[in-house]
Protein backbone atom coordinates (compact mmCIF):
# COMPACT_ATOMS: atom_id res chain seq x y z
CA UNK A 1 0.00 0.00 0.00
CA UNK A 2 2.93 2.55 0.35
CA UNK A 3 3.90 1.86 -2.66
CA UNK A 4 0.49 2.94 -4.18
CA UNK A 5 0.73 6.17 -2.23
CA UNK A 6 4.11 6.62 -2.73
CA UNK A 7 4.10 6.19 -6.68
CA UNK A 8 0.53 9.05 -6.14
CA UNK A 9 2.62 11.51 -5.43
CA UNK A 10 3.87 12.55 -8.87
CA UNK A 11 1.66 14.73 -10.02
CA UNK A 12 2.61 13.89 -13.72
CA UNK A 13 1.47 10.34 -13.45
CA UNK A 14 -1.30 10.68 -11.09
CA UNK A 15 -2.98 12.99 -14.19
CA UNK A 16 -1.80 10.44 -16.82
CA UNK A 17 -3.56 7.69 -14.68
CA UNK A 18 -6.92 9.54 -14.55
CA UNK A 19 -6.45 10.26 -17.91
CA UNK A 20 -5.95 6.96 -18.94
CA UNK A 21 -8.94 5.46 -17.33
CA UNK A 22 -11.26 7.81 -18.16
CA UNK A 23 -10.22 7.57 -21.87
CA UNK A 24 -10.67 3.88 -21.57
CA UNK A 25 -13.81 4.36 -20.00
CA UNK A 26 -15.15 6.68 -22.66
CA UNK A 27 -13.67 3.61 -25.30
CA UNK A 28 -15.42 0.92 -23.27
CA UNK A 29 -19.10 1.92 -21.87
CA UNK A 30 -20.10 2.97 -25.03
CA UNK A 31 -18.87 0.11 -27.00
CA UNK A 32 -20.30 -2.42 -24.28
CA UNK A 33 -23.90 -0.37 -24.00
CA UNK A 34 -24.22 -0.60 -28.17
CA UNK A 35 -23.14 -4.09 -28.21
CA UNK A 36 -26.74 -4.64 -25.64
CA UNK A 37 -28.63 -2.14 -28.16
CA UNK A 38 -27.77 -4.01 -31.05
CA UNK A 39 -28.49 -7.40 -29.34
CA UNK A 40 -31.62 -6.03 -28.59
CA UNK A 41 -32.76 -4.69 -32.19
CA UNK A 42 -31.33 -7.41 -34.25
CA UNK A 43 -31.91 -10.33 -31.55
CA UNK A 44 -31.78 -12.69 -34.07
CA UNK A 45 -28.74 -11.99 -35.74
CA UNK A 46 -25.61 -11.71 -33.38
CA UNK A 47 -23.42 -11.07 -36.70
CA UNK A 48 -24.16 -7.36 -35.79
CA UNK A 49 -22.99 -7.80 -32.71
CA UNK A 50 -19.93 -9.25 -33.51
CA UNK A 51 -19.39 -6.51 -35.97
CA UNK A 52 -19.87 -3.81 -33.61
CA UNK A 53 -16.64 -5.42 -31.59
CA UNK A 54 -14.81 -5.88 -34.77
CA UNK A 55 -15.20 -1.43 -35.39
CA UNK A 56 -13.45 -1.45 -32.43
CA UNK A 57 -10.39 -4.11 -33.33
CA UNK A 58 -10.21 -3.48 -36.72
CA UNK A 59 -8.89 0.26 -37.08
CA UNK A 60 -5.54 -1.28 -35.62
CA UNK A 61 -4.46 -2.99 -39.09
CA UNK A 62 -5.41 0.36 -40.79
CA UNK A 63 -3.01 2.99 -38.42
CA UNK A 64 -0.80 0.22 -37.19
CA UNK A 65 2.26 1.26 -38.93
CA UNK A 66 1.90 4.72 -38.08
CA UNK A 67 1.17 4.65 -34.66
CA UNK A 68 4.58 3.75 -33.23
CA UNK A 69 6.26 5.85 -35.40
CA UNK A 70 4.42 9.04 -34.16
CA UNK A 71 4.38 8.08 -30.25
CA UNK A 72 8.62 8.03 -31.11
CA UNK A 73 9.11 11.08 -33.43
CA UNK A 74 5.89 13.39 -32.64
CA UNK A 75 4.75 15.30 -29.14
CA UNK A 76 3.55 12.03 -26.99
CA UNK A 77 1.33 14.86 -24.59
CA UNK A 78 -0.28 16.30 -27.51
CA UNK A 79 -1.22 12.94 -29.04
CA UNK A 80 -3.13 11.78 -26.26
CA UNK A 81 -4.53 15.10 -25.81
CA UNK A 82 -5.67 15.26 -29.79
CA UNK A 83 -6.87 11.90 -29.42
CA UNK A 84 -9.50 12.55 -26.80
CA UNK A 85 -10.87 16.05 -28.14
CA UNK A 86 -11.59 13.83 -31.79
CA UNK A 87 -12.80 11.29 -29.99
CA UNK A 88 -15.34 13.05 -28.29
CA UNK A 89 -15.84 15.13 -31.74
CA UNK A 90 -16.83 11.40 -33.05
CA UNK A 91 -19.35 10.88 -30.21
CA UNK A 92 -21.20 13.54 -31.76
CA UNK A 93 -21.41 12.40 -34.62
CA UNK A 94 -22.36 9.07 -33.33
CA UNK A 95 -25.33 10.20 -31.97
CA UNK A 96 -26.34 11.61 -34.96
CA UNK A 97 -26.07 8.65 -37.39
CA UNK A 98 -27.91 6.76 -34.41
CA UNK A 99 -30.91 8.93 -34.63
CA UNK A 100 -30.45 8.61 -38.73
CA UNK A 101 -30.47 4.84 -37.70
CA UNK A 102 -28.26 4.33 -40.90
CA UNK A 103 -26.33 1.27 -39.83
CA UNK A 104 -23.30 2.27 -42.24
CA UNK A 105 -22.87 5.22 -41.16
CA UNK A 106 -22.93 3.65 -37.55
CA UNK A 107 -19.66 1.36 -37.96
CA UNK A 108 -18.19 3.96 -39.94
CA UNK A 109 -18.05 6.20 -37.63
CA UNK A 110 -17.48 3.59 -35.14
CA UNK A 111 -14.45 2.06 -37.19
CA UNK A 112 -12.65 5.70 -37.54
CA UNK A 113 -13.61 6.82 -33.43
CA UNK A 114 -11.77 3.26 -32.53
CA UNK A 115 -8.53 4.36 -35.55
CA UNK A 116 -8.21 7.61 -33.63
CA UNK A 117 -8.53 6.49 -30.38
CA UNK A 118 -5.49 3.65 -30.95
CA UNK A 119 -3.05 6.13 -30.68
CA UNK A 120 -3.82 7.09 -26.83
CA UNK A 121 -1.87 4.28 -25.60
CA UNK A 122 1.66 3.88 -27.27
CA UNK A 123 1.91 7.64 -26.46
CA UNK A 124 0.12 7.02 -22.84
CA UNK A 125 2.47 4.02 -21.83
CA UNK A 126 5.63 5.73 -23.69
CA UNK A 127 5.35 9.03 -21.15
CA UNK A 128 4.80 6.56 -18.26
CA UNK A 129 8.04 4.78 -19.06
CA UNK A 130 9.87 8.44 -19.01
CA UNK A 131 7.39 9.53 -16.00
CA UNK A 132 7.89 6.76 -13.41
CA UNK A 133 11.63 4.77 -11.90
CA UNK A 134 12.18 1.01 -13.00
CA UNK A 135 11.01 -0.18 -9.54
CA UNK A 136 7.90 1.46 -9.92
CA UNK A 137 6.40 -0.02 -14.04
CA UNK A 138 5.55 -3.44 -12.03
CA UNK A 139 3.51 -1.18 -9.60
CA UNK A 140 1.85 0.75 -12.35
CA UNK A 141 0.90 -2.59 -14.08
CA UNK A 142 -0.23 -3.81 -11.13
CA UNK A 143 -2.55 -0.40 -10.94
CA UNK A 144 -3.51 -0.39 -14.46
CA UNK A 145 -4.75 -3.95 -13.94
CA UNK A 146 -7.10 -2.98 -10.94
CA UNK A 147 -8.30 -0.22 -13.01
CA UNK A 148 -8.93 -3.20 -15.82
CA UNK A 149 -10.56 -5.14 -12.92
CA UNK A 150 -12.56 -2.09 -12.00
CA UNK A 151 -13.79 -1.94 -15.36
CA UNK A 152 -15.07 -5.71 -15.27
CA UNK A 153 -16.78 -5.08 -12.26
CA UNK A 154 -18.48 -1.98 -13.00
CA UNK A 155 -18.24 -2.16 -16.78
CA UNK A 156 -20.93 -4.09 -17.93
CA UNK A 157 -23.35 -2.83 -15.08
CA UNK A 158 -22.96 0.94 -15.69
CA UNK A 159 -23.11 0.67 -19.47
CA UNK A 160 -26.75 -1.47 -18.63
CA UNK A 161 -27.47 0.98 -16.47
CA UNK A 162 -27.25 3.96 -18.77
CA UNK A 163 -28.29 2.04 -21.76
CA UNK A 164 -31.73 1.02 -19.56
CA UNK A 165 -31.57 5.04 -18.18
CA UNK A 166 -31.31 6.54 -21.24
CA UNK A 167 -30.72 5.09 -24.12
CA UNK A 168 -27.58 4.28 -26.29
CA UNK A 169 -28.09 7.86 -27.08
CA UNK A 170 -27.07 8.78 -23.20
CA UNK A 171 -24.38 6.14 -23.64
CA UNK A 172 -22.71 8.27 -26.27
CA UNK A 173 -23.39 11.20 -24.45
CA UNK A 174 -21.55 9.37 -21.51
CA UNK A 175 -18.43 8.41 -23.27
CA UNK A 176 -17.97 12.14 -24.75
CA UNK A 177 -17.76 13.34 -21.32
CA UNK A 178 -15.25 11.15 -20.36
CA UNK A 179 -13.17 11.96 -23.22
CA UNK A 180 -13.45 15.37 -22.43
CA UNK A 181 -12.44 15.02 -18.66
CA UNK A 182 -9.53 12.69 -19.83
CA UNK A 183 -7.98 15.48 -22.65
CA UNK A 184 -8.68 18.47 -19.85
CA UNK A 185 -6.28 16.15 -17.21
CA UNK A 186 -3.87 15.50 -20.47
CA UNK A 187 -3.62 19.18 -20.51
CA UNK A 188 -2.72 20.42 -17.16
CA UNK A 189 0.04 18.10 -17.14
CA UNK A 190 3.63 19.01 -17.05
CA UNK A 191 5.57 16.78 -18.80
CA UNK A 192 9.74 17.41 -19.73
CA UNK A 193 10.80 17.66 -23.08
CA UNK A 194 12.78 14.31 -22.96
CA UNK A 195 9.72 12.53 -21.76
CA UNK A 196 7.56 14.02 -24.48
CA UNK A 197 10.30 14.61 -27.17
CA UNK A 198 12.97 11.72 -26.66
CA UNK A 199 14.06 12.32 -29.84
CA UNK A 200 13.85 15.50 -30.59
CA UNK A 201 11.59 17.66 -32.36
CA UNK A 202 9.78 17.03 -35.73
CA UNK A 203 7.33 18.26 -37.58
CA UNK A 204 4.57 16.86 -39.28
CA UNK A 205 6.02 17.69 -42.57
CA UNK A 206 9.05 15.38 -41.72
CA UNK A 207 6.85 12.84 -41.13
CA UNK A 208 6.65 11.29 -44.85
CA UNK A 209 6.13 7.45 -46.19
CA UNK A 210 10.07 6.83 -46.17
CA UNK A 211 10.30 7.41 -42.18
CA UNK A 212 7.29 5.24 -41.64
CA UNK A 213 8.38 2.37 -42.89
CA UNK A 214 11.86 2.97 -41.98
CA UNK A 215 11.10 3.56 -38.48
CA UNK A 216 8.23 0.86 -38.63
CA UNK A 217 11.03 -1.59 -39.78
CA UNK A 218 12.88 0.08 -36.97
CA UNK A 219 11.02 -1.32 -34.34
CA UNK A 220 10.14 -4.90 -35.87
CA UNK A 221 14.55 -5.23 -35.95
CA UNK A 222 14.52 -4.05 -32.21
CA UNK A 223 12.30 -6.72 -31.03
CA UNK A 224 14.11 -9.01 -33.53
CA UNK A 225 17.35 -8.63 -31.76
CA UNK A 226 15.96 -9.27 -28.32
CA UNK A 227 15.12 -13.22 -28.08
CA UNK A 228 12.90 -12.18 -25.34
CA UNK A 229 10.74 -9.90 -27.17
CA UNK A 230 10.77 -12.35 -29.95
CA UNK A 231 9.69 -14.84 -27.50
CA UNK A 232 7.05 -12.55 -26.08
CA UNK A 233 5.60 -12.03 -29.60
CA UNK A 234 4.07 -15.54 -30.32
CA UNK A 235 2.27 -15.02 -27.01
CA UNK A 236 0.72 -11.20 -27.80
CA UNK A 237 -0.61 -13.42 -31.38
CA UNK A 238 -2.52 -15.84 -29.14
CA UNK A 239 -3.86 -13.09 -26.46
CA UNK A 240 -5.53 -11.45 -29.81
CA UNK A 241 -7.81 -15.07 -30.16
CA UNK A 242 -8.56 -14.49 -26.23
CA UNK A 243 -9.40 -10.82 -25.98
CA UNK A 244 -11.39 -11.11 -29.52
CA UNK A 245 -13.22 -14.50 -27.89
CA UNK A 246 -14.02 -13.00 -24.85
CA UNK A 247 -14.86 -9.76 -25.97
CA UNK A 248 -18.06 -11.72 -27.24
CA UNK A 249 -18.67 -15.19 -25.80
CA UNK A 250 -19.84 -14.25 -22.12
CA UNK A 251 -22.93 -12.33 -23.84
CA UNK A 252 -23.69 -15.49 -26.17
CA UNK A 253 -23.16 -18.05 -23.40
CA UNK A 254 -26.03 -15.98 -21.99
CA UNK A 255 -28.30 -14.75 -24.13
CA UNK A 256 -28.22 -18.58 -25.90
CA UNK A 257 -27.36 -21.41 -22.85
CA UNK A 258 -27.22 -19.99 -20.05
CA UNK A 259 -29.90 -17.23 -19.12
CA UNK A 260 -32.04 -16.49 -22.29
CA UNK A 261 -34.84 -14.81 -20.62
CA UNK A 262 -32.21 -12.20 -18.52
CA UNK A 263 -29.28 -12.54 -20.15
CA UNK A 264 -28.85 -8.77 -19.76
CA UNK A 265 -29.15 -9.26 -15.28
CA UNK A 266 -27.16 -11.85 -15.28
CA UNK A 267 -24.10 -10.25 -17.40
CA UNK A 268 -24.40 -7.56 -15.05
CA UNK A 269 -23.90 -10.44 -11.86
CA UNK A 270 -20.86 -11.95 -14.28
CA UNK A 271 -19.37 -8.44 -14.35
CA UNK A 272 -19.74 -8.49 -10.13
CA UNK A 273 -18.11 -11.64 -9.93
CA UNK A 274 -15.55 -11.49 -12.84
CA UNK A 275 -14.28 -8.22 -11.21
CA UNK A 276 -14.41 -8.91 -8.05
CA UNK A 277 -11.87 -11.96 -8.77
CA UNK A 278 -9.80 -10.01 -10.65
CA UNK A 279 -9.29 -6.95 -8.22
CA UNK A 280 -8.34 -10.06 -5.35
CA UNK A 281 -6.18 -11.05 -7.87
CA UNK A 282 -4.71 -7.47 -8.80
CA UNK A 283 -3.84 -6.89 -4.79
CA UNK A 284 -2.41 -10.13 -4.32
CA UNK A 285 -0.26 -10.23 -7.15
CA UNK A 286 0.59 -6.54 -6.83
CA UNK A 287 2.25 -7.60 -3.68
CA UNK A 288 4.08 -10.86 -5.42
CA UNK A 289 5.80 -9.19 -8.09
CA UNK A 290 8.77 -8.05 -5.93
CA UNK A 291 8.85 -11.43 -4.31
CA UNK A 292 8.53 -13.90 -7.37
CA UNK A 293 10.03 -13.72 -11.25
CA UNK A 294 7.54 -12.12 -13.93
CA UNK A 295 8.31 -15.18 -15.97
CA UNK A 296 6.71 -17.75 -13.27
CA UNK A 297 3.80 -15.23 -12.43
CA UNK A 298 3.35 -15.16 -16.20
CA UNK A 299 3.20 -18.61 -16.65
CA UNK A 300 0.75 -20.05 -13.65
CA UNK A 301 -1.52 -17.32 -14.75
CA UNK A 302 -1.88 -18.32 -18.19
CA UNK A 303 -2.86 -22.06 -17.08
CA UNK A 304 -4.60 -21.18 -14.18
CA UNK A 305 -7.23 -18.77 -16.85
CA UNK A 306 -6.87 -21.22 -19.73
CA UNK A 307 -8.26 -24.27 -17.85
CA UNK A 308 -11.00 -22.35 -16.06
CA UNK A 309 -12.12 -20.53 -19.97
CA UNK A 310 -12.38 -24.44 -21.07
CA UNK A 311 -14.07 -25.61 -18.03
CA UNK A 312 -16.76 -22.89 -18.54
CA UNK A 313 -18.06 -24.97 -21.87
CA UNK A 314 -18.98 -27.29 -19.85
CA UNK A 315 -21.13 -25.22 -17.23
CA UNK A 316 -24.95 -26.21 -17.79
CA UNK A 317 -26.12 -23.63 -14.93
CA UNK A 318 -25.40 -20.42 -14.57
CA UNK A 319 -23.89 -20.38 -11.10
CA UNK A 320 -21.19 -22.96 -11.77
CA UNK A 321 -20.47 -20.79 -14.86
CA UNK A 322 -19.83 -18.06 -12.18
CA UNK A 323 -17.69 -20.11 -10.34
CA UNK A 324 -15.16 -20.85 -13.20
CA UNK A 325 -15.65 -17.05 -14.28
CA UNK A 326 -14.53 -16.30 -10.56
CA UNK A 327 -11.10 -18.47 -11.25
CA UNK A 328 -10.26 -17.60 -14.35
CA UNK A 329 -10.81 -13.65 -12.94
CA UNK A 330 -7.85 -14.42 -10.24
CA UNK A 331 -5.42 -16.19 -13.30
CA UNK A 332 -5.48 -13.08 -15.40
CA UNK A 333 -3.94 -10.51 -13.28
CA UNK A 334 -0.71 -12.41 -12.84
CA UNK A 335 -0.38 -12.60 -16.93
CA UNK A 336 -0.96 -8.99 -16.97
CA UNK A 337 1.23 -7.86 -14.22
CA UNK A 338 3.99 -9.76 -15.59
CA UNK A 339 3.96 -8.30 -18.60
CA UNK A 340 3.13 -5.30 -17.96
CA UNK A 341 6.49 -4.79 -15.45
CA UNK A 342 8.38 -6.64 -17.44
CA UNK A 343 8.21 -4.69 -20.98
CA UNK A 344 8.60 -1.26 -19.90
CA UNK A 345 12.52 -2.73 -17.72
CA UNK A 346 13.64 -3.72 -21.41
CA UNK A 347 12.55 -1.22 -24.12
CA UNK A 348 14.49 1.28 -24.31
CA UNK A 349 12.20 4.97 -24.12
CA UNK A 350 13.64 6.00 -27.24
CA UNK A 351 11.72 2.58 -28.97
CA UNK A 352 8.84 2.33 -26.68
CA UNK A 353 6.46 3.71 -29.41
CA UNK A 354 7.30 1.53 -32.12
CA UNK A 355 7.32 -1.53 -30.31
CA UNK A 356 4.16 -1.01 -28.84
CA UNK A 357 3.23 0.12 -32.94
CA UNK A 358 4.91 -3.38 -33.70
CA UNK A 359 3.21 -5.62 -31.12
CA UNK A 360 -0.42 -4.31 -31.39
CA UNK A 361 -1.17 -4.84 -35.19
CA UNK A 362 0.08 -8.27 -34.09
CA UNK A 363 -2.05 -8.53 -31.30
CA UNK A 364 -5.04 -6.96 -33.06
CA UNK A 365 -4.61 -9.02 -36.10
CA UNK A 366 -5.85 -11.96 -34.38
CA UNK A 367 -8.16 -10.68 -32.67
CA UNK A 368 -9.79 -8.65 -36.00
CA UNK A 369 -9.45 -12.51 -37.48
CA UNK A 370 -11.16 -14.14 -34.48
CA UNK A 371 -14.09 -12.04 -34.08
CA UNK A 372 -14.45 -12.87 -38.45
CA UNK A 373 -14.58 -15.97 -38.01
CA UNK A 374 -17.09 -15.61 -35.16
CA UNK A 375 -19.27 -13.71 -37.44
CA UNK A 376 -19.17 -15.86 -40.23
CA UNK A 377 -19.27 -19.31 -38.19
CA UNK A 378 -21.58 -19.10 -35.00
CA UNK A 379 -23.92 -20.64 -34.36
CA UNK A 380 -23.77 -22.54 -37.14
CA UNK A 381 -20.96 -23.91 -37.33
CA UNK A 382 -19.17 -23.28 -33.89
CA UNK A 383 -21.15 -23.71 -30.61
CA UNK A 384 -20.45 -21.57 -28.18
CA UNK A 385 -19.30 -24.47 -26.22
CA UNK A 386 -16.99 -24.64 -28.70
CA UNK A 387 -15.24 -21.04 -28.82
CA UNK A 388 -14.41 -21.40 -24.89
CA UNK A 389 -12.56 -24.58 -25.81
CA UNK A 390 -10.62 -22.74 -28.52
CA UNK A 391 -9.95 -19.62 -26.15
CA UNK A 392 -8.78 -21.92 -23.26
CA UNK A 393 -6.53 -23.56 -25.12
CA UNK A 394 -5.27 -20.70 -26.95
CA UNK A 395 -3.81 -19.46 -23.32
CA UNK A 396 -3.05 -23.38 -22.85
CA UNK A 397 -0.61 -23.10 -25.58
CA UNK A 398 1.07 -19.83 -24.57
CA UNK A 399 1.61 -21.05 -20.86
CA UNK A 400 3.52 -24.00 -22.45
CA UNK A 401 5.80 -22.01 -24.88
CA UNK A 402 6.62 -19.81 -21.99
CA UNK A 403 7.61 -22.21 -19.73
CA UNK A 404 10.12 -23.61 -21.98
CA UNK A 405 11.34 -19.97 -22.83
CA UNK A 406 10.80 -17.30 -20.53
CA UNK A 407 12.50 -18.88 -17.26
CA UNK A 408 15.94 -18.73 -19.12
CA UNK A 409 15.71 -14.60 -19.28
CA UNK A 410 16.58 -12.81 -15.94
CA UNK A 411 15.86 -9.74 -15.65
CA UNK A 412 18.63 -7.89 -14.85
CA UNK A 413 20.69 -9.78 -17.17
CA UNK A 414 18.48 -9.01 -20.04
CA UNK A 415 18.45 -5.09 -18.29
CA UNK A 416 21.98 -4.80 -18.92
CA UNK A 417 22.44 -6.81 -22.18
CA UNK A 418 19.90 -4.47 -23.57
CA UNK A 419 21.25 -1.55 -22.26
CA UNK A 420 24.48 -2.37 -23.62
CA UNK A 421 22.73 -3.12 -26.90
CA UNK A 422 20.93 0.11 -27.05
CA UNK A 423 24.25 2.19 -27.63
CA UNK A 424 24.38 0.96 -30.48
CA UNK A 425 21.18 -0.29 -32.42
CA UNK A 426 18.69 2.50 -31.46
CA UNK A 427 18.24 4.50 -34.22
CA UNK A 428 17.11 8.03 -33.49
Amino acid sequence: MKDFLKIFQNRNFSKLFLAGFTSMMGSIIGVTAFMFYLLDKFSEQPFYATLAELMYSLPTLAVFFIVGVLADRMDRQKIALYCDWICAVLCLALMGAIWLDWMPLIFAILFLRSAVGKFFFPADQAMVQGILSKDEYAIAAGLNQMVGSMFMLFGNMLAIFIYWSVGIQGAIAFDLVTYVVSALLIMSMKVNEKVRLPNGKHKFKDINIGMVWKDFGAGFAYIKNSKLLMSLIFGFFLFGVVNGGLSVMPAFIMKYKLAPENYEQMMMWMGVVFGVSVLAGSVICSMLAKKIKLSTAIIIGLFASGLAIGLCALAENIWVFFIFTALMGLGIPLVNIGLGGWLPKIVNPKMMGRVQGAITPINMLSHTVTLALIAAFFPKFLSVEALFWVVGGALFIVGLFYMFTLPKYDVEETEETTDMDLKEKVPV
